[in-house]
């Protein structure tokens, strides 16, 4: 029992992600708007992604994995931003 105490947590990485400007300008609408996107950690390898509108939390059914999690947040944040600003809804 003593050695679980000694072991060392796997650190979980996600890689790393250049968001363009209109991605950034997507991303502040939709906090300022109340719909957050945020990871899920499945594992320290594999991902889900929480999409919370309204209070009321959905989670992907897909796992994505180092570097492609990003990539795809940014993707939500600008669904969401065209789906409602942009469209005028």
């Amino acid at each position: 029992m003593a050695a679980a105490w000694h072991k060392k947590n796997k650190e979980a990485s996600m890689g790393s992600y250049q968001a363009t400007d209109e991605e950034v300008k997507a991303r502040l609408w939709c906090i300022r708007n109340g719909i957050y996107i945020s990871p899920f950690a499945k594992s320290t390898a594999e991902w889900y992604i929480d999409i919370t509108i309204n209070g009321k939390t959905n989670r992907s059914p897909y796992v994505y994995i180092k570097d492609m999690i990003w990539q795809k947040i940014y993707e939500y944040y600008k669904y969401y931003y065209e789906k409602y600003f942009r469209d005028g809804k």
